[in-house]
């Protein structure tokens, strides 16, 4: 699904319908895949945003997804997710199928800004945010910018939580990274593949997931406007010495949205224990170790995962007057 026809006159936040012959929702170009999953496309600030959709009643539930990741890597969970409420799996700026702006802006607010834009287009008002790796500093962001929209938050594996990062994240930010990331993607995409299942071998022990998922994502890299969005999100979020964003320090203004930290024992990306620390810090916090699973506990166990979710939904009541609730914590704060 590519292309947009118009350009957005009103400066006001909405989106353009693209005609097509499946219209949702009076702003997006969709098409229902085998798997009910739902594919469509919608245009923003002049820009294409590509998106998965599933689910037709109970609470909105957004999933963002990680570094040079896409919407796809929710695909096993989004039919199970829709039994219980309404998902919607954005492929953020720079990734997947959205648009690739060189002149794109690939900070945490930014994609968080750009994630409220897409809520408002689709007359969502409030969400349920859950977040993988770096979709999940986007998705503490979202609360923190826009705490009126947030009834709960899920981290998995989330960044921004620790210090620790995996050596080859913080590679990408050093000088020459984006010719050393074109020479190796101008193999042949089976190629890559093959050589990043070999390497990542040798590096005891790490998830099958974990596997298939980073050369999924090296292959996606092939794309200059995708490599270049990659290197520059990345620099936003860390350096050679690890991850420069620490959200820690704000995780007291959130200790009224209902928050469940999931992560995997066995993650070599970024540590279990980041997320072990954060619920020790968060009152009434939620916390579920995933035994033997990496950097995407979400596809080692699917059923799981969403059962995990389904209760969160179940067993929590949302937030309310997010305003009231920042003010209050930075005002008894400063």
């Amino acid at each position: 699904m590519a292309g947009r026809d118009e350009v957005p006159a009103d400066p006001e936040v909405r989106a353009v319908p693209v005609i097509t012959d499946e219209v949702a929702d009076g702003v997006a170009r969709c098409e229902d895949a085998d798997d009910g999953v739902t594919e469509c496309e919608a245009v923003l600030h002049g820009r294409t945003f590509s998106y998965l959709r599933a689910g037709t009643g109970g609470p909105t539930v957004v999933l963002l997804h990680g570094l040079a990741g896409d919407s796809e890597t929710w695909r096993p969970v989004l039919p199970l997710l829709a039994e219980h409420a309404t998902v919607i799996a954005p492929d953020l700026l720079g990734h997947g199928r959205s648009a690739k702006p060189r002149s794109g802006d690939y900070s945490v607010g930014s994609y968080a800004a750009g994630l409220r834009d897409l809520l408002v287009a689709l007359d969502l008002d409030r969400a349920t945010i859950i977040g993988h790796s770096f979709g999940g500093g986007v998705a503490m962001q979202f609360a923190y910018q826009f705490p009126e929209a947030t009834e709960r938050l899920v981290l998995v594996a989330s960044g921004g939580l620790g210090h620790e990062v995996t050596p080859a994240l913080r590679a990408a930010t050093i000088p020459g990274s984006v010719l050393t990331l074109r020479l190796i993607t101008a193999l042949t995409p089976k190629w890559v593949g093959n050589l990043v299942h070999r390497v990542l071998r040798a590096v005891p022990p790490i998830a099958g997931n974990d596997l298939e998922e980073v050369a999924r994502a090296v292959t996606s890299l092939a794309d200059h406007g995708a490599r270049s969005a990659f290197v520059h999100t990345a620099r936003s979020a860390l350096d050679i010495g690890g991850q420069r964003l620490d959200a820690t320090e704000k995780l007291y203004l959130t200790e009224h949205i209902p928050l469940l930290l999931i992560t995997g024992d066995a993650d070599v990306c970024i540590p279990a224990q980041h997320s072990i620390d954060a619920h020790e810090q968060v009152e009434n916090s939620r916390l579920s170790v995933f035994e033997g699973s990496g950097h995407f506990p979400h596809l080692d166990d699917p059923e799981r995962f969403a059962g995990e979710v389904a209760a969160f939904l179940r067993e929590t009541v949302a937030a309310t007057d997010g305003r009231e609730h920042l003010r209050a914590h930075l005002v008894e704060a400063g």
